[in-house]
């Protein structure tokens, strides 16, 4: 299939695209510059010199696709502003009538890459179906969701992927924990009795691949491992994994939010969450511990470092 994907160059979006060209379709992937440009071909993709906060610079280049994904976020005050942009411009190309063609499917699709953060605190197991309670830094994103679910039709089926903590490949919150491991403090916001609802940034792809080739899917999809790691349990995996033990400190939330802002309260959300509309496609994540995995995750956050200074 011809798929159009905004944040081919972020992590999640990263991911999903290396998963959709070994599933053999034609991503159409938006990037900023050229040097990125260069890494989209490389990786198989077909790079498009864009930007979120320019329409003109993709709203053509969108139009002929059979699917959409949407994993890309402008991280600027404006963010919020252009993802909804973003949603209308991909949305309407999505309706746009297309010349029949047997090959492809007869429903596109609109997959919105949204986060387990809108649930805000649930320390009972919260499935898809759970009420949104959303923490300060993702209140804007219900509206988005339920504008994505409500183009549904019989010629589009629109999908939401609320990812939980990612982590592999060098980058994200447990990377962070790594770095901080390596230079000698590890920072945790609040107690560090709170659990995060982890997902392996390889099989988070596999979900959007799924979704992509599940030709009845819609809705809403919960994605992580359902393992309900509390945040101590991986701080003290990955001590134990380094030259030299770190210290280890634990941030009071009102000092974090001052150095983070409103991400201090993401990352000391205790959440436990179920996906059972995921499982139900037959997708099942492959890593569900990252306690039991700090060795192979930090070879990878190694690896990308290196990979970052060369």
């Amino acid at each position: 299939m011809r798929i159009f994907l905004t944040g081919a160059t972020g992590h999640i979006g990263s991911a999903v695209l290396d998963a959709l060209v070994r599933a053999g379709h034609e991503v159409t992937a938006l990037v900023r510059n050229g040097d990125r440009a260069g890494e989209i071909s490389a990786r198989g993709g077909r790079p498009v010199l864009g930007d979120l906060s320019d329409v003109d610079s993709y709203a053509a280049a969108a139009d002929a696709h059979d699917g959409y994904i949407h994993a890309g976020l402008d991280r600027s005050p404006r963010g919020a502003d252009l993802d909804r942009v973003a949603i209308d411009t991909l949305l309407a190309a999505a309706r746009r009538p297309r010349t029949s063609n047997t090959s492809t499917p007869t429903r596109r699709f609109f997959i919105y890459t949204s986060s387990l953060s809108v649930l805000g605190r649930v320390p009972d197991p919260a499935a898809e179906d759970a009420p949104v309670n959303p923490i300060p830094l993702v209140a804007w994103r219900p509206a988005h969701e339920a504008l994505v679910l409500d183009a549904e039709s019989d010629r589009l089926r629109t999908m939401i992927v609320r990812p939980g903590v990612v982590y592999g490949g060098g980058s994200g919150a447990v990377a962070d924990l790594f770095t901080g491991a390596s230079n000698g403090l590890i920072r945790v916001v609040g107690d560090g009795g709170n659990r995060w609802p982890l997902i392996y940034d390889h099989d988070l792809a596999d979900l959007y691949a799924r979704l992509v080739a599940h030709e009845d899917a819609s809705g809403v999809f919960h994605a992580n491992d359902e393992a309900d790691e509390r945040v101590n349990d991986i701080v003290s995996a990955i001590a134990d994994q380094v030259p030299t033990r770190p210290d280890i400190r634990h941030v009071p939330q009102d000092e974090a939010r001052v150095r983070m802002g409103a991400q201090a309260e993401a990352l000391s959300l205790d959440q436990v969450v179920r996906g059972p509309r995921a499982r139900a496609i037959g997708w099942t994540p492959s890593l569900r511990s990252v306690s039991g995995s700090v060795a192979r995750l930090l070879d990878e956050w190694r690896q990308r470092n290196v990979n970052l200074v060369s």
